[in-house]
């Protein structure tokens, strides 16, 4: 598979914004581990092999266990995420998948016990910044495997 275009190169004025919209969900209300597992289900659901490879491994960069990882796909059924996580999880799948979702109340009202308006805000953004991008790299068919993480891990 071979790269389709550039928008770096071709559309640059939206491509920084899209970049200006990352430098605001790096130090958003939502703690960057659960930004980045968000970005990887995203990317799961819409089957965007690029941003899998990069979130992927963002979150080894900051620590996060392979089990967890791999069983992202099936968190429903995994006792690996928190209930703060889950309801990410969840708000993150209902707004992905909004045309068929429409978002129910339920998910929304669980989201809040975790969430304060701010940080639900903050994490619908995070979660419709990586649906575009997805949409963005899946169109432009960008190459998975390249990318180097740049963020060093969380000492705990």
């Amino acid at each position: 598979m071979s790269a389709r275009f550039r928008y770096d190169t071709h559309t640059p004025g939206p491509y920084d914004a899209m970049g200006a919209l990352e430098n605001y969900l790096a130090s958003c209300a939502i703690e960057p581990p659960l930004v980045h597992l968000v970005k990887l289900r995203a990317s799961q659901l819409n089957g965007c092999a690029y941003c899998i490879d990069m979130h992927w491994k963002d979150l080894r960069a900051l620590g996060e266990s392979e089990q967890r990882l791999y069983g992202l796909d099936a968190w429903h059924e995994s006792p690996y995420y928190s209930p703060r996580e889950r309801a990410a999880l969840a708000w993150t799948e209902a707004v992905t998948l909004v045309a068929s979702s429409r978002v129910p109340d339920q998910v929304y009202l669980d989201a809040r016990e975790h969430f304060d308006e701010r940080a639900l805000a903050d994490l619908t953004l995070v979660v419709a910044t990586i649906n575009a991008w997805n949409r963005l790299s899946i169109a432009a068919r960008d190459v998975p495997g390249r990318y180097r993480s740049h963020l060093a891990a969380v000492s705990a």
